[in-house]
């Protein structure tokens, strides 16, 4: 069977894999990205591909990149966390490794993982949604992946859900992301805190008595241990998730929507409110078939699953 290796590069970590043809992970490795240098970023993938491919017969490397993917695959346009701009990593990788590599935007790499061995793989369209330190999307319709014209498409996370809002790191104001994202989780809480709330007193404690240590996993478990507040918190967060969620189906119409990153983990506690929510907001509500909203299924393993496979075709 051909093994693909797919690797998973975001601001703090590489994540590279040896996948088979049934999406089974054989052996994984993990350094550190040296985010600030794009050469030295190149150097740690080639690195992680040259070690696996010491251990195993690789055949192909798909990338997952945090960033605006080209049409083509090769180049990455902009990343917002790591030093790429207008960079040809598909050849620069080519000329390390010596094996033909595909480039893939890491949210449709997840998103096509989860068609093909998660919690997408019974239908034919699915919005992959992430809910991390921001939103990422992925969109596949009608079994192949969305890209859009330029390669750029399904960058749900900056779709403005409020005019004017709060000010986004793109530069708008407003995202979907500043308002049902981990960030927008720690955003609330960390201010409910320093003001004195007696409802984030819990949270508090937990930090130390330091708001500034207030972080996403910490907020989730004081949820999952049954803090009122921080239940409340992921139920506010899971409510914008619904409502743009519902706001994606006038336009994209998916069978499935299957959430995932880090925030997803608490399960119920986010994915509840969310669906409520979709519930309430979605166009023709009653009178249309109704979507599910599914936990996605492979973890953090969906990029680097969705890029070794994508390699194969």
């Amino acid at each position: 069977m051909t093994l693909a290796c797919g690797v998973d590069v975001g601001g703090t970590k590489i994540l590279g894999g040896v996948v088979d043809g049934d999406g089974t992970v054989v052996e994984e490795l993990r350094v550190e990205s040296p985010a600030t240098n794009p050469h030295e970023i190149e150097d740690a993938i080639a690195s992680v591909v040259r070690e696996l491919a010491g251990r195993h017969p690789i055949a192909t490397v798909g990338v997952g990149a945090a960033g605006y993917v080209d049409k083509t695959r090769s180049r990455v346009l902009f990343a917002p966390n790591i030093a790429w701009r207008d960079v040809d990593l598909k050849t620069g990788l080519e000329k390390r490794i010596d094996l033909p590599v595909v480039i893939e935007n890491d949210a449709n790499a997840a998103a096509w993982g989860e068609f093909r061995y998660g919690a997408g793989e019974d239908v034919d369209d699915l919005l992959l949604v992430t809910v991390g330190t921001g939103v990422g999307g992925g969109l596949v319709l009608d079994g192949e992946l969305y890209r859009g014209a330029f390669g750029v498409g399904a960058e749900i996370g900056h779709m403005r859900v409020v005019p004017g809002g709060i000010l986004c790191g793109c530069g708008n104001h407003g995202c979907f992301e500043q308002y049902a994202s981990g960030n927008a989780l720690v955003r609330e809480v960390r201010e409910a805190a320093r003001g004195g709330s007696l409802l984030a007193r819990g949270v508090l404690d937990l930090a130390g008595g330091d708001p500034e240590a207030i972080k996403g996993p910490l907020i989730s478990r004081a949820a999952v241990a049954g803090d009122p507040f921080a239940i409340e918190s992921l139920a506010t967060v899971g409510t914008w998730l619904g409502e743009g969620i519902a706001s994606l189906t006038a336009v994209l119409d998916p069978a499935v929507v299957a959430v995932g990153g880090g925030v997803s983990e608490v399960g119920e506690l986010l994915l509840g409110p969310t669906r409520a929510a979709f519930g309430n907001s979605l166009t023709g509500r009653g009178y249309r078939p109704r979507l599910e909203i599914r936990k996605a299924s492979l973890g953090n393993r969906a990029g680097l699953i969705g890029a070794a496979d994508l390699s194969r075709r």
